[in-house]
Order: structure tokens, then C-alpha cells, then sequence
């Protein structure tokens, strides 16, 4: 398992993404409760980048290439053209702010 530094939690404002680099990619989210989750970066209808370019509202994920809606939570697709879930991964936040994505 990869520890991998994802960034400072005060970074990433609430209802925001970003892109964590590294193999495989993994889209970083902050909820509107600040709450941090983790899935797959690329959707899995059509492999577009969900912590680059995504619309964040809740915890659904709109990949606005063909409207695909995810929860961030469990990386469940919530409508068509998705049908595959995203793999999800944990999150760690440090005492000092930094955050961290689990990556098996």
C-alpha cells in the first residue's frame, strides 16, 4: 500500500477537487461539510479526469463529458451512461494538515 501525499488540507477549499498524480491517478474530494473522499480519477464511461474536470455537489460527482453522476462515498454510479463504480480509496488527515490518499 502508498501512502501518497495528496496536499494541505486548507489547499483544497470545500466543494472542490484535484487530480493526486501518480499510478493509477486519483481524484481527491472535499465535500461541502469538508469532509475529504477518494475514487478513481478517470470516470469509467469515458476515462475524463474527475479531480481536473468535474462538477462537485454534495457527494455526487458530475463528469460533465456525458453527464455521469458518482458518489464520492462509495464510488456507486447514480445514472446512465455509468454503470461501473469507481474504486474508492482512504483518506488521512494529519494533526498537521496534510492529507494523504491510500493507494493499494
Amino acid at each position: 500500500m502508498e501512502r501518497r501525499f495528496a496536499c494541505a488540507a486548507d489547499d483544497l477549499q470545500p466543494g472542490s477537487s484535484l487530480t493526486v498524480k501518480g499510478e493509477p491517478a486519483v481524484a481527491l474530494f472535499r465535500n461541502t461539510a469538508g469532509e475529504f473522499f477518494a475514487t478513481a480519477d478517470s470516470c469509467t464511461h469515458e476515462l475524463w479526469s474527475l479531480g481536473e474536470d468535474s462538477d462537485l455537489e454534495g457527494n455526487e460527482v458530475l463528469c460533465p463529458l456525458h453527464m455521469a453522476r458518482f458518489d464520492i462515498q462509495t464510488g456507486k454510479p447514480l445514472c446512465f451512461p455509468a454503470t461501473v463504480a469507481l474504486q474508492t480509496y482512504a483518506v488521512e488527515v494529519d494533526d498537521n494538515g496534510s492529507v494523504h490518499v491510500l493507494v493499494t
